[in-house]
């Protein structure tokens, strides 16, 4: 009876051991290439659109003076520039279809380490030696804390994998966790949205949060969509699943609000403070969202996800120490030409109009304090109505009097 019952308990047994190796994720050399694969397609991006930027930014130093505002369309440069951006979300594309989504997103912090070192060394920032430790220590201590993050992140991050079929998309969709973490998302979202449109609660968070909301939407239909085309490339076509172009329709509009909130996110606050504060905020719900929906912490043991967990603390300090560190822009500050007001008089000559220097402070007319300035600015010539003295002994006035008619 041993012997004819024998076959049938291995035959009973394999199927438990299958799903036993499926649920221990780490023993599986295969998911470590594909990991390893998408992180560094990853960096690969994350880099070449640091690259990218700096050279359309670069472009646009050179042309500050040009009056044409669309001169830098026939630069090389700018063109160049353009080139390298494709190139990199095409890089950071294609990761999501190997890696999971919650090791993918981290990752970004790369083009914030190279944006910092790339704008020192390619775009020249000025600084002098006495003031390097000053003022890039603390940049120097963010790159490296993003970098022992990033290696953090790399090395414990999650190992599950999945075929991106159109049949496990729609699973993971109508899943009630997916579905529980949906409502909540839109009932913050809606809150956020009236407090924003309605109160008038334009404060920072507010906005960045509304964008890493549809952020986690985006890079969730991302990966859905990036996946669906390797197995359609690997032979299995999926490009006929209603779900793709379900997909496709959510990428495409929660990109564009999200273009729309990062705008008017960066005419009130600083780009240093959204880089950090956005970092943070979107890594986070998109982490959310991808243990929600593609399970990506399944079968990780507790030390892994705590090592993820830290790693992710360390990245966040590290970009939030680059960005902290960068030199805040001077608004733009009005100012009205002395050639527009009638029987005004210039301060120089030529007739060029007086402009307040945008150091200083925003009183009209103020000049900055600088005593190692060789000339002295003497102020503007001021009109006064002439007034008639009945001692002819006073002495003339020191500044020039100018005479206005009634109708003036």
């Amino acid at each position: 009876m041993e012997g004819g019952n024998g076959p049938d308990l291995q035959l009973q047994q394999l199927p438990l051991a299958t799903a036993a190796v499926s649920v221990l994720p780490h023993e599986d050399p295969y998911s470590y290439k594909e990991n390893l694969i998408g992180a560094l397609l990853a960096i690969f991006g994350h880099l070449v659109i640091s690259i990218a930027l700096n050279l359309q930014k670069y472009s646009h130093i050179r042309l500050a003076g040009s009056k044409d505002p669309r001169a830098y369309f026939r630069t090389k440069t700018w063109w160049c520039g353009l080139f390298f951006l494709l190139l990199g979300e095409l890089g950071v594309f294609s990761s999501y279809a190997f890696a999971p989504l919650s090791l993918i997103v981290p990752l970004s912090a790369v083009s914030v380490i190279a944006s910092a070192i790339i704008g020192i060394i390619f775009i020249k920032e000025k600084w002098k030696p006495k003031d390097f430790l000053r003022r890039y220590v603390l940049s120097f201590v963010g790159c490296g804390l993003a970098v022992v993050g990033t290696y953090l992140l790399i090395t414990f991050g999650p190992n599950s994998h999945e075929m991106m079929t159109g049949d496990n998309i729609t699973k993971h969709l109508v899943s009630w966790p997916f579905l529980l973490y949906m409502l909540v998302e839109i009932i913050l979202f809606c809150l956020l949205l009236y407090f924003y449109k309605r109160k008038s609660a334009n404060y920072i968070v507010v906005i960045l949060l509304l964008v890493a909301l549809l952020g986690s939407m985006t890079v969730v239909t991302v990966k859905a969509i990036a996946g669906m085309i390797i197995v359609s490339i690997q032979g299995s076509l999926q490009l006929g699943y209603p779900i793709f172009y379900i997909m496709l329709v959510c990428m495409v509009a929660t990109a564009v609000f999200q273009a729309r909130f990062l705008t008017q996110a960066s005419q009130l606050y600083d780009s240093s403070q959204i880089a950090s504060i956005g970092y943070i905020l979107s890594t986070a719900t998109a982490i959310t969202a991808g243990a929600t929906f593609y399970l990506d912490f399944t079968g990780e043991d507790v030390l892994h996800i705590c090592m993820f967990a830290l790693g992710c603390l360390i990245a966040f300090l590290g970009v939030f120490l680059i960005t902290r560190n960068k030199k805040k822009s001077i608004p733009f500050e009005p100012y009205i030409s002395m050639d527009a007001m009638p029987g005004m008089q210039n301060v120089h000559d030529k007739g060029i109009a007086v402009q307040p220097d945008l150091k200083a402070s925003f009183s009209y007319g103020a000049l900055e304090n600088n005593d190692s300035m060789a000339e002295i600015y003497t102020p503007a010539t001021l009109p006064i109505v002439q007034e008639e003295h009945g001692s002819k002994g006073v002495s003339a006035l020191p500044y020039r009097v100018l005479e206005h008619s009634k109708k003036e």
